[in-house]
């Protein structure tokens, strides 16, 4: 009879292979380093990830999680103001790209390793900015926009803009002037008197 592995053990690999493509990118990251950054062994890692194709989706799936709970953080401190909670996303991406560990955005640099569209990693990469893209709409449809749509993809431009400028530039990027574009957009969009301070 097989052995069961022991309880946090997927979550192991998923925090040892994270932390390696976030750093390195994909393709740089061989399976063996990630056994052997683990220290499990490779009939483990290969039970809970039969490949590595695999083990990249269950990482993306498990960074959407992380997005849903900062968003959800953020919109849960601005109760009953979708367009604060806008700008405050806005603000949540400048502070994430401010970090001294912040490597890039995992799906941006995930979807540009795997052009293929019909790679996994491409398509869990394609569909996580879909449900951003709508997310960014419905808060602004929420905050009366006069085009909701054209306001939640002016948003989600800045947020590329502010992950590839971090990527690139680091802290020094152009997240502020971002989060003043965002709150000047929302301002003319919903009709606001004043911007958000």
């Amino acid at each position: 009879m097989a052995r069961r592995p022991a309880a946090g053990t997927r979550e192991r690999i998923l925090k040892v292979a994270g932390d390696l493509f976030s750093r390195n990118g994909v393709r740089a990251v061989g399976v063996q380093q990630v056994i052997d950054e683990s220290g499990l062994g490779k009939s483990l890692l290969y039970r809970e990830f039969p490949s590595k194709d695999d083990l990249v989706v269950a990482w993306l799936h498990e960074m959407r999680s992380v997005w849903w709970e900062a968003t959800g953080q953020v919109i849960a401190r601005y109760p009953g103001d979708p367009a604060r909670q806008l700008l405050g996303i806005v603000e949540m991406v400048r502070d994430e790209v401010s970090a001294r560990d912040y490597f890039g955005c995992v799906y941006h640099t995930t979807s540009s390793e795997f052009r293929d569209p019909q790679h996994p990693g491409h398509q869990e990469s394609v569909q996580h900015a879909r449900e951003i893209r709508d997310q960014l709409r419905d808060l602004a449809r929420a905050a009366g926009a006069d085009n909701p749509d054209e306001l939640g993809d002016a948003i989600l431009l800045i947020i590329d803009g502010i992950y590839a400028s971090g990527a690139v530039l680091g802290p020094s990027g152009p997240a502020r002037v971002g989060v003043q574009l965002a709150r000047q957009l929302i301002a003319q969009h919903c009709h606001q008197e004043e911007p958000y301070s």
